[in-house]
């Protein structure tokens, strides 16, 4: 399963690859990361069929989480990624909104590594 994982914080990237570091050797998942909404619109456009799933965060510069969830939805539709919100801030506002725009899901930071493992079946 290829993620592309969304988020301002380049940090994050050395995060997933230590706590995916197994499966990622059993090639069990495949990451990507962007560090902005328009990287991650330009990685999707290059590879649109390849992304089963993407994690975004919500607040970032420039074209925020929410904006990339519905540029996603307007225009990958075959097959539609799974989108999975992540934001350091759990209010209702954000998730009613991210909701509404068709996010399948909505973590809270700091990521919950073994609650997103069991969402993703692992």
């Amino acid at each position: 399963m290829k993620i592309l994982v969304v988020d301002d914080e380049r940090d994050i990237q050395v995060l997933f690859e230590q706590r995916f570091r197994k499966e990622i050797r059993a090639k069990v998942l495949e990451f990507a990361f962007a560090f902005s909404g328009e990287e991650a619109l330009t990685y999707l456009n290059m590879h649109e069929h390849e992304t089963v799933l993407i994690l975004s965060d919500i607040n970032m510069p420039g074209m925020s989480g929410l904006e990339l969830l519905r540029h996603i939805k307007q225009k990958f539709v075959k097959p539609p990624p799974v989108v999975m919100m992540i934001t350091a801030y759990g209010d209702a506002e954000n998730y009613n909104t991210a909701q509404e725009l068709g996010a399948d899901d909505f973590l809270t930071k700091p990521v919950d590594f073994v609650l997103l493992k069991q969402k993703l079946n692992l």
